[in-house]
């Protein structure tokens, strides 16, 4: 790969258009069935898995986690500034939107510890996303869908360059620069100007996604930590899972 500077650069010189035919060739359609904002397994009620009941305890970032299951909580990366955007537009405190993401943390005698290098948007006791919602016909809904981060209003998107992130997994589709990855909202049709702001995000996001990484290198400082201590290094330096800054 080439460096990050870079990779930024390319991500700056991306045509929107070109973008553009390439989302309208593979095409896309939301169906709002919820697949991206949800935990891999289905959550039954009381937060247990539907094929098995598992106890539950409280984790470090306030959530309940299930103790016995192999599902993956729902993960979606969200930058600093989403962060508080997202608490100004509904008053939340900082662990109402965010956690810690989990890749790089162990798992210590008190739970996990260890230093990680990006936010994930929080999620409830099913491990799904906590700004999603269903309708009683299983229709699903985004309780912040006009403040929603970066990483979900181009969903199933991403563009080909070093540094960028992956949602879901490899590619199922390609064209250009742009990649596709698992949806079941993929190859239906798209209109001319959703398929624009779609490119127009998805741009947005390859910058943005860049210079954070840029940002965490730069700012990245060793902070000393005891055991079942949880950092996290982002563009702005070390913080604690709170959102507040170690000294």
């Amino acid at each position: 790969m080439d460096s990050l500077e870079t990779e930024l650069e390319r991500a700056r010189a991306l045509d929107e258009s070109e973008l553009a035919d390439a989302i309208e060739t593979i095409g896309f359609e939301c169906t709002r069935c919820g697949a991206c904002c949800k935990a891999e397994a289905a959550c039954g009620e009381g937060g247990e898995s539907d094929d098995e009941a598992s106890d539950v305890a409280d984790g470090p970032s306030g959530k309940t986690e299930t103790a016995e299951t192999d599902a993956d909580p729902h993960t979606a990366t969200v930058f600093p500034d989403e962060i508080r955007q997202l608490q100004a537009a509904g008053e939340y405190d900082f662990r109402d939107v965010a956690r810690p993401m989990p890749y790089g943390l162990a798992d210590g005698p008190d739970g996990p510890e260890g230093e990680t290098f990006e936010w994930a948007l929080q999620t409830d006791d099913c491990g799904d996303c906590t700004f999603y919602t269903e309708d009683d016909d299983g229709t699903g809904a985004c309780t912040v869908h006009g403040d929603r981060p970066l990483i979900c209003r181009t969903y199933p998107f991403s563009v080909a360059l070093g540094g960028t992130s992956q949602p879901m997994g490899e590619a199922v589709d390609e064209e250009g620069m742009v990649r596709a990855h698992e949806c079941e909202g993929l190859g239906r049709d798209i209109s001319r100007a959703d398929a624009e702001e779609l490119a127009a995000a998805l741009k947005e996001r390859a910058v943005r996604e860049l210079t954070e990484a840029i940002g965490v290198r730069d700012n990245y400082r060793p902070v000393d930590q005891s055991a079942g201590q949880v950092v996290v290094h982002d563009s702005e330096g070390a913080k604690r899972p709170d959102g507040s800054l170690y000294e």
